[in-house]
């Protein structure tokens, strides 16, 4: 309990910083409140360097002074209250929908999800991008943008500036697509279906997915593309669990390595990725028992853990160094974005789905 009342302070510190971010997003959807509170924090403690550092004291008249620090808080919210908030998400899950639409989709998925890695690892290699931002790129792009990104990080115990250049890259390419989509779709002459399906497969975000999808079948007259690209796009956030446990065992593999150099101990135990256990449990549980009473409430408080925890990492995360090598992920993101975009109109293609 004593250890937990040292990190309440940061995380306090980061509910603070998250509920301006949470009002701001939910009235701009397109930019997100994810990427509001990430970049609130990364502005304050480049004002404030010595933020998270610096000793506080509190106390009322009559009782002991208390000392405390946010730094404590702040890694625990961007860690550890991550993972929570991925297993929260679970509860909009609906297995019985995702399955419908995942028998037509899933073979669509499987290709861009392979083209976004490949993508991401050769291209990351040539343009010599350091740490996990690559993979972050990768996964943010080919599942569900930034929820990917928040369940991935800790498996691949990537840096908070990995994230931040992931995050970042990400919500620029949610804004373009939702302009540019609709009108690539009617260029190309897509069904309703076809449209649904594109935008389900090839757009980052959940919210830049239902933008796309309103536009479009506001233009048809119908909610047939929304509705398919919104089930799509759910059946997309389920690819979270193999590709974190594949990440997960990588890991594993690469930490077995280090033991036998002599360099550090290996426990699979500790390094698997329980939260998406957990994910899957609440998808179970939301499909299979009658909890629609609060299900909504607990996928708003997971949105709102992630949108705490990209305050975290916004205070730890370095602005200047973000924008000085912010060229290179912002070249990756195009190349995966442009090969999963290009990779679900050809399978769909291919397939003759529609």
């Amino acid at each position: 309990m004593f250890k937990f009342a040292n990190k309440l302070p940061g995380i306090l510190f980061c509910f603070l910083i998250s509920i301006p971010a949470w009002f701001l997003g939910n009235i701009f959807p397109v930019i997100g409140s994810p990427v509001v509170s990430i970049v609130t924090g990364m502005l304050l403690i480049m004002m404030f360097p010595d933020l998270l550092a610096a000793e506080r004291t509190y106390g009322f008249i009559g009782s002991p002074v208390t000392k405390f620090k946010f730094d404590e808080g702040v890694k625990y919210s961007g860690k550890i209250l991550l993972q929570y908030s991925i297993v929260l998400l679970g509860f909009g899950m609906n297995l019985f929908h995702v399955l419908k639409v995942g028998s037509q989709s899933l073979y669509v998925i499987v290709f861009t999800l392979s083209a976004s890695f490949l993508t991401a690892y050769f291209v990351g290699k040539a343009i010599n991008i350091e740490g996990n931002t690559a993979t972050l790129i990768g996964v943010g792009t080919s599942i569900c943008g930034g929820s990917a990104i928040a369940a991935t990080a800790p498996v691949i115990k990537a840096e908070d500036e990995d994230v931040a250049n992931a995050i970042s890259t990400i919500f620029l390419f949610n804004i373009i697509a939702v302009f540019i989509f609709p009108a690539l779709g009617n260029i190309l002459g897509l069904s309703d279906k076809g449209f649904g399906m594109w935008a389900g497969t090839a757009i980052n975000d959940t919210s830049s997915v239902v933008a796309a999808g309103t536009a479009w079948s506001n233009a048809a007259g119908n909610n047939i593309a929304l509705g398919f690209a919104t089930i799509v796009k759910l059946t997309r956030t389920l690819m979270i669990v193999p590709i974190t446990i594949v990440l997960a065992l990588y890991t594993a593999h690469c930490e077995r390595k280090k033991q036998e150099a002599g360099k550090s101990s290996f426990s699979f135990i500790k390094i698997f990725p329980w939260f998406v256990v957990g994910f899957v449990a609440a998808a179970v549980i939301n499909t299979f028992c009658n909890i629609s009473a609060i299900s909504g409430h607990l996928v708003t408080a997971g949105k709102f853990m992630i949108v705490m925890s990209m305050a975290a990492i916004g205070l730890n995360t370095d602005l200047k160094k973000l924008l000085t090598n912010g060229f290179k992920p912002v070249f990756l993101g195009i190349c995966c974005w442009g090969t999963v975009a290009a990779t679900s109109l050809a399978a769909q293609h291919l397939l003759r789905i529609w």
